[in-house]
């Protein structure tokens, strides 16, 4: 059975936010499947890195065609360092945020990144100095190539700046991460974007919380950066790439598990989610794959009548990261803690009974968007992916994401709670940035400073 596409219609009598100057990597769907590039380029004059801009900016599409085919597109973002290097005025720097400033290496301690996470041990591209994050991405291996290849063109001759690394990603029509589960499926809907979507549980939230320069939740504009065509319509991102460790994945579930199908359901309650995408809460007993291929369905639930957890764990990797109405939290706060969630996978797909790591390079770059990215990241890594107090799980740490060393998983369950033992980090940060995604206008601004 081929995966259902979630029904999204465009609907341009509700479009409150400016389109035509918003990147598209932000509010458009990720291609399904999907193929790209992560690239990292470093700016050594501040004319040379206006001119890359310029060049690439017609590769650089707006969210003013939603209703259209996804298609391939460029998503250019910059660091800090970058804007420094393009010769920003102090006034326009000192107007972000001093988290953004300081970058991810830096606030380390504020999003646990500790032991096996320590920007110490992260690879030797993520410590230099990195001015631009791109990604290349497009529905099919043709256009991805194609248009990659335009982009390398823009930036040959340009000996003004150095590019760091390439990293090419990519995903069949399963949209599978290297675990072997459906990636990517819940992300916020953005009010005033001009999506029509089908009755489910989650209900749109304020672009302000997304989009700089408009309304958030509390029904106010939050201060973004100066002037306002450079901050307008922009917004952040937070971006980490992690090495799973899916053989010590496998080899855990393994030995605390008797067979196949229990090991299947173990796997299951640390994710939230059976690997067709299935969540525990709607096919609590087995994996239902015609569920988890329905992109209508898939998302379409709460954990109002899952009180004690028993069907989908309070520790388990979806809850703690979107808790939906669990007793514990009020939904507003939760609402202020959603991020829109781009990530992308590269390396092959690690079937179950595999428990010897080959060494190979297997992950995901985590893109996480937000108008409050640094705050929201550092809010989630400290409290609901490291502290289990939120659910009264005590020292509890998220069973996928967290640095763990002989870590605990509770799983409630009749007649007996029960809890496993020596969890180890499964997904090992190799490195990250915090970054500053500038609207259309925003960029042409920038290429043209004098």
């Amino acid at each position: 059975m081929a995966f259902e596409l979630l029904k999204r219609i465009f609907n341009p009598n509700k479009v409150e936010i400016e389109l035509d100057d918003i990147q598209s990597m932000i509010l458009r769907s990720r291609p399904i499947p999907y193929y790209g590039t992560m690239a990292a380029i470093k700016i050594k004059s501040a004319a040379s890195g206006k001119d890359m801009i310029k060049a690439v900016l017609p590769l650089v599409h707006s969210a003013q065609d939603w209703d259209k085919n996804e298609g391939a597109t460029v998503f250019l973002t910059l660091t800090y360092k970058g804007l420094e290097a393009l010769g920003l005025d102090k006034s326009s720097l000192d107007s972000f945020p001093e988290s953004f400033k300081e970058g991810m290496a830096a606030r380390a301690k504020f999003l646990k990144d500790e032991g096996v996470n320590d920007p110490k041990h992260w690879e030797k591209a993520f410590k230099q100095e990195i001015h631009v994050a791109a990604a290349v991405i497009a529905d099919s291996k043709e256009a991805w190539q194609d248009l990659l290849n335009q982009f390398r063109q823009e930036l040959e001759g340009n000996t003004g700046i150095e590019v760091l690394f390439q990293h090419d990603f990519g995903a069949t029509e399963e949209v599978k991460n290297v675990f072997g589960f459906r990636d990517g499926i819940s992300n916020p809907e953005i009010e005033g974007s001009g999506i029509d979507m089908p009755a489910s549980y989650d209900r749109p939230i304020k672009a302000g919380e997304f989009i700089l320069g408009y309304p958030g939740e509390a029904g106010v504009i939050a201060p973004f950066p100066q002037p306002e065509i450079l901050g307008k319509n922009g917004s952040f991102l937070a971006v980490r790439k992690y090495q799973s460790q899916v053989a010590e994945f496998n080899k855990f579930i393994q030995e605390n598990s008797n067979s196949l199908e229990e090991g299947e359901l173990l796997a299951a309650k640390m994710v939230g989610r059976w690997r067709s995408g299935a969540p525990l809460v709607l096919s609590p007993e087995s994996d239902d794959q015609a569920l988890g291929e329905n992109a209508n369905k898939n998302n379409d639930f709460s954990f109002k009548d899952d009180e004690y957890g028993k069907k989908c764990p309070f520790s388990s990797h979806i809850r703690r990261m979107n808790p939906r109405d669990s007793k514990n939290f009020v939904m507003e706060d939760v609402r202020l803690h959603r991020i829109i969630r781009k990530s992308v996978t590269f390396g092959d797909i690690v079937a179950p009974d595999i428990i010897k790591n080959d060494g190979k390079e297997r992950g995901q770059y985590f893109l996480a968007i937000s108008a409050n990215a640094m705050g929201t990241m550092e809010f989630l890594q400290a409290q609901w992916v490291n502290d289990g107090n939120s659910q009264n799980l005590g020292t509890e740490r998220d069973p996928l994401i967290s640095v763990q060393k002989d870590g605990l998983f509770t799983v409630p369950a009749d007649p007996m709670v029960k809890r496993y033992h020596n969890l180890q980090t499964y997904n090992i940060v190799k490195g990250g940035e915090y970054c500053f995604i500038p609207s259309l206008s925003a960029l042409k601004w920038i290429s043209e400073l004098p």
